[in-house]
């Protein structure tokens, strides 16, 4: 009889794993600490340890590990390459986990969440744009709408709908999207500075 596998340790990151997991499956509404328990094969109290805020600080946790995008900037970019990168792999975080959109729209960003912001903020300001923190939020504003449309899109919430896939149109709309936006940003002005 073959040895029986010791279970793996319960850890923060494993746990909002397995809550990304649910979410995007079943939808947040679904998502208890019962289930998540279920999921992890512990008794739901064992999920405090690592999450002494329970569902609330589940949820942010969620918010924030989808919202947490960072990016490196060459070392010359201009911004409008920065900010292109960006909202990218922000699009990119955020299709990967549809079940928590509603999360990311509405959490305000808290810890890493909050430090790629202000970090985000920084490279666009030392490439030269003007008004960055306004211009992070348009950014912000456009994805998480962006995202939401897509989704629309490929009828993820639909219970009805066949089995979801990804929207045909979504990247290129994307890009169009993103090509007005950073159009309207540069309109705005830059330092001259780079």
């Amino acid at each position: 009889m073959p040895a029986k596998r010791p279970p793996v340790p319960l850890s923060r990151e494993r746990i909002i794993d397995a809550a990304l997991h649910l979410a995007d499956a079943q939808g947040l509404r679904r998502l208890t600490m019962r289930r998540l328990g279920d999921a992890l094969e512990v008794e739901a109290m064992a999920i405090y340890h690592h999450m002494p805020g329970g569902k609330e600080a589940l949820l942010d946790a969620l918010a924030q590990h989808v919202t947490t995008v960072s990016v490196e900037a060459g070392e010359r970019a201009a911004w409008q390459d920065i900010a292109a990168v960006w909202c990218r792999a922000a699009r990119a975080a955020l299709l990967a986990h549809p079940g928590v959109l509603a999360l990311a729209m509405t959490k305000p960003p808290r810890g890493s969440a909050a430090t790629a912001i202000r970090e985000q903020t920084e490279q666009l300001r030392e490439a030269g744009l003007a008004a960055p923190g306004e211009a992070v939020r348009a950014m912000r504003a456009y994805v998480f709408g962006s995202v939401a449309v897509e989704l629309q899109h490929t009828g993820w919430a639909d219970p009805k709908a066949p089995e979801p896939g990804p929207d045909p149109d979504g990247e290129a709309a994307f890009e169009r999207g993103l090509a007005a936006l950073l159009t309207g940003l540069a309109a705005g002005g830059t330092t001259g500075a780079a």
